[in-house]
């Protein structure tokens, strides 16, 4: 896939112009929250598997630039939003969710940091849809200001996190969801 050459930049300039450029792709939760990601998660599962290593920070700022900030610099609209990243905790020295909240950042996309916290610590990783359901997030959510909501999330597969995340934050204040990847592919636009 990558060369796989030495770079400052921990994946060299061409590759992040050959292998990662976004392709939208968006499908509706069955909420009727429009859900926009930017990756297939064949095309960059061993990038994201690096997001609890130490160069999981570097791969996931060059991923954020290349889809996240791209995004915001080309979302022009006359309401202003807050953008709210799921369980933006720390872990590994850095939270992922967070770093993609902050490249959305644009003259009207606030990212708002610290607000929608899981109370449930168990991972959902390579878990089941019925694991899942059985153990919720469970999310607490901090007091902002805001109406229009985007929120952010590095990969989507079930979609049950961020049906949690919407039923808390409140259906009418969500205005859309990104991630980088969802499992279940939607539409590409």
């Amino acid at each position: 896939m990558m060369c796989e050459r030495f770079s400052y930049t921990h994946i060299c300039k061409l590759c992040q112009e050959n292998f990662l450029q976004p392709s939208l792709y968006k499908r509706t939760l069955h909420n009727n929250i429009e859900l926009i990601s930017f990756y297939k998660y064949d095309e960059i599962k061993k990038l994201l598997h690096t997001k609890h290593t130490d160069v999981g920070y570097h791969i996931y700022n060059i991923l954020a630039k290349h889809s996240f900030a791209k995004f915001a610099e080309e979302f022009h609209t006359k309401e202003n939003y807050i953008s709210l990243a799921i369980d933006d905790k720390i872990t590994s020295g850095y939270s992922h969710t967070a770093i993609l909240n902050k490249h959305l950042s644009s003259y009207n996309i606030k990212p708002l940091f610290n607000k929608i916290r899981a109370k449930n610590k168990v991972s959902y990783s390579g878990k089941s849809k019925a694991f899942r359901e059985n153990n919720p997030r469970d999310f607490q959510l901090k007091n902002f200001q805001g109406e229009n909501v985007i929120l952010v999330d590095d990969i989507v597969t079930t979609g049950l996190t961020m049906k949690q995340a919407i039923d808390i934050i409140g259906q009418n204040k969500v205005a859309l969801a990104l991630s980088l990847v969802d499992i279940s592919q939607g539409q590409k636009l």
